[in-house]
């Protein structure tokens, strides 16, 4: 496996303001500037809680639900952009169920 260490920031072109509380604000950078790139790949990314002011619990559907690369793309897009954008959260947890739901493994064709 190779990985660029200059790989550019896909959320960089997004300049949001968030404002409020942290679930808010995890929901705004969801709805602002991540599930508009996972939409391209028929997928998206909801909030399901935040424990403790600390951790965010996220699901994944649509095209991400049942994913091989779904866990890549909640650690290197996902969690990264939440740690850096919401300071108060430290962990993200991915809740969803990869077997379950109406169309898990969904590829376009």
């Amino acid at each position: 496996m190779i990985r660029n260490p200059n790989r550019p920031d896909p959320l960089s072109s997004f300049d949001i303001e968030l404002t409020g509380t942290v679930a808010e604000r995890v929901e705004q950078l969801l709805t602002q500037s991540i599930n508009p790139s996972l939409a391209a790949h028929g997928g998206y990314a909801t909030l399901v809680e935040v424990r403790e002011e600390s951790i965010a619990v996220v699901t994944m559907g649509g095209g991400c639900q049942g994913c091989a690369v779904s866990a890549m793309t909640l650690r290197e897009g996902i969690e990264k952009a939440i740690l850096q954008r919401v300071p108060e959260i430290t962990e993200v947890v991915d809740a969803t169920d990869h077997d379950a739901g109406q169309n898990p493994f969904y590829t376009e064709a």
